[in-house]
């Protein structure tokens, strides 16, 4: 716990044995009370791997249900064991699990409900090896997002992800997409609720063994952003009404 707060750090895993134990290892067991693994059909060893370091809370999927849905379990069962902070940490060791304990911090201290790891705030991504067209149109995407939102965060699209309890009860995420473009649906539900996001400077790690979208997958995200934030736009001015408000 961090001051009187439960701490749940959920693993949205897939195909993830070979970064799992590297990951899982660098968590700060120090504050974190639980840790949640949601195995997504995996094909490899990512189950077997979870159960070899203990880690207890072990959800599986039967069936694939994408990159959004396996996040709706993981917030699901977050929430069931009563956490009032829960982190989303990658399991593919792209993000550094170092960074737990400033981004409960700031949530158990109530300076901000929501905080991201921004791999943009310094000079993270790229010198982490995110690919160039990815850095480009993350630029480019986050820069339309801030202008139809009406927002200022440097990067909508980490997967390194905290937030207070509260928030998750107060938006409706089960309403949200199954695939990559939940992130972005998530973070318009918070702006919409009138919570603030804050950011802090993280590092990033491609290699190998690391998740990634390829470009085709990549540029149907991209217009599943900009249409949820178009949408955004036209909820919030009155002329449409979405679902997921």
């Amino acid at each position: 716990m961090l001051n009187n707060k439960k701490i749940v750090v959920v693993l949205p895993a897939y195909n993830a044995a070979l970064t799992l134990e590297k990951t899982y290892r660098e968590i700060p067991m120090d504050i974190v009370d639980e840790v949640v693994l949601v195995d997504d059909a995996s094909k490899d060893d990512t189950v077997q791997a979870a159960e070899a370091i203990g880690i207890r809370h072990i959800v599986r999927h039967d069936k694939n249900k994408g990159y959004g849905g396996n996040q709706k379990s993981c917030y699901n069962k977050a929430l069931s064991l009563g956490a009032d902070i829960v982190i989303m940490l990658h399991p593919d060791y792209q993000y550094t699990p170092k960074l737990i304990g400033a981004m409960s911090s700031i949530i158990s201290n109530d300076v901000y409900p929501v905080v991201f790891g921004s791999r943009i705030l310094g000079k993270g991504a790229l010198k982490g090896g995110m690919p160039l067209y990815k850095y480009f149109f993350n630029r480019m995407l986050t820069f339309s997002q801030n202008v139809l939102i009406g927002q200022k965060l440097s990067e909508y699209h980490t997967g390194y992800r905290a937030f207070s309890a509260e928030v998750l009860r107060d938006i409706d995420y089960m309403a949200n997409s199954d695939d990559f473009v939940f992130d972005n649906e998530m973070a318009s539900q918070i702006f919409m609720k009138g919570y603030e996001i804050a950011e802090v400077t993280c590092p990033t790690k491609y290699f190998e063994e690391a998740s990634s979208i390829n470009f085709k997958r990549s540029s149907i995200y991209g217009l599943g952003v900009l249409r949820v934030s178009l949408q955004h736009r036209l909820h919030k001015w009155g002329l449409i009404k979405s679902k997921i408000y």
